[in-house]
């Protein structure tokens, strides 16, 4: 008895590690791409603000990417696959099967962010901010759903949840949207102020 309650131990302190590191990663994935926003708009900037910020930005994202993101994510795997060894009665059940495909396409995210990432630091990125915001909230689907799938555990729920998932896409949809408008007109009126003080 003393030796199982000691691998119970041992588990929930790999729990509580597996989700610390749950949690670093997706701070990490969250800030990378506000970065991305802000070096792309840095890219509309006059010189030499363009030039310092860029270089600026390559250093953050290069930080937050290979010492915090990368790192959490891996650990993240590693703490992950000895809770299922220790406990391979979880792989029984259905929600569990949909969480480590919701992980699964979650690492898919991370990769393509690691392309997008490689893109910046070589100058050889296209996208513009309002498409790097839409990119954003797509990490903010998986944590969501994620989340639904292991607190709620049963097909019903999952079925609400996924509606509930599809309702916040389109309203970030919807405010990304009327954020992108609003800015335009901002930057309008700011372009016709600077021109009125020229004349």
């Amino acid at each position: 008895m003393e030796f199982l309650s000691t691998i119970e131990f041992d588990i929930r302190y790999i729990l509580a590690l597996h989700i610390i590191f749950v949690v670093s990663w997706f701070a990490g994935l969250f800030y990378i791409i506000r970065l991305f926003i802000y070096h792309a708009e840095a890219r509309g900037k006059e010189e030499p603000a363009r030039s310092i910020l860029e270089k600026q930005y390559k250093l953050m994202e290069w930080r937050l990417w290979y010492i915090i993101t990368w790192p959490a994510a891996v650990l993240t795997l590693v703490f992950g696959t000895w809770m299922i060894v220790y406990t391979p009665g979880y792989l029984s059940m259905p929600w569990m099967h949909v969480k480590l495909s919701m992980v699964g396409g979650l690492y898919l995210y991370q990769l393509y962010c690691h392309k997008v990432f490689r893109k910046f630091q070589n100058d050889e990125q296209t996208w513009g901010s309002v498409k790097l915001r839409i990119w954003n909230e797509v990490a903010t689907l998986f944590l969501f759903s994620i989340v639904f799938v292991v607190v709620l555990k049963n097909s019903v729920s999952w079925i609400f949840g996924l509606g509930s998932l599809i309702m916040l896409a389109i309203v970030m949809m919807v405010a990304i949207k009327l954020y992108g408008k609003a800015r335009g007109k901002n930057e309008a009126i700011e372009e016709e102020s600077k021109d009125e003080l020229a004349s």
